[in-house]
């Protein structure tokens, strides 16, 4: 029996989604430099698109939002070349997960090769505590060990003590 009747993975069903029908996330973390985002619009214009984003659909709204890609995506909406020789269109895999899972994907699309935002991180952790994910789910889906999750969840912390507390540098 062929292995791929089990499972068929999602890059198997890429479509090509007008950019205006796709939207960023609010929680992705990861962080690009100018100088990387330059050769990733190089990247993209000399060898095309070669990895598709990653979107999850929602049908009611006919709208696809990231869950991985969003640099990509950023280049075809800031570089005109770009997005004139791809007609607008971005190559999407789709993906049907619920909200705390699509998080937990992105973290794992992005921490195989990004840097991340603290700041957002400790956000992500915040919104999956908050809809009652365990320290073992978070753990094993966005794949960090004990000691990291306390210090997020340590940073979280401190960032809700100093909420909304004016802060001023005392006159000598």
């Amino acid at each position: 029996m062929n292995h791929l009747s089990k499972y068929l993975s999602p890059v198997y069903n890429i479509k090509p989604i007008p950019i205006e029908k796709i939207r960023a996330n609010a929680y992705n973390p990861n962080v690009v430099a100018p100088p990387e985002m330059s050769l990733l619009e190089l990247s993209i214009w000399e060898d095309g698109y070669t990895m598709p984003c990653v979107c999850y659909y929602f049908p009611e709204e006919d709208m696809y939002e990231l869950v991985d890609g969003y640099h990509r995506y950023l280049v075809m909406k800031t570089s005109k070349r770009i997005c004139e020789r791809e007609g607008g269109l971005l190559p999407v895999t789709v993906i049907d997960k619920d909200l705390s899972n699509r998080m937990a994907s992105t973290i794992r699309h992005n921490r195989a090769r990004g840097v991340h935002s603290i700041e957002l991180m400790t956000n992500i952790i915040t919104e999956l505590k908050k809809a009652g994910m365990s320290d073992p789910w978070i753990m094993k889906n966005i794949g960090i060990d004990k000691d990291e999750l306390l210090r997020l969840k340590q940073v979280s912390g401190l960032a809700e003590l100093f909420a909304n507390k004016d802060f001023s540098v005392p006159d000598r």
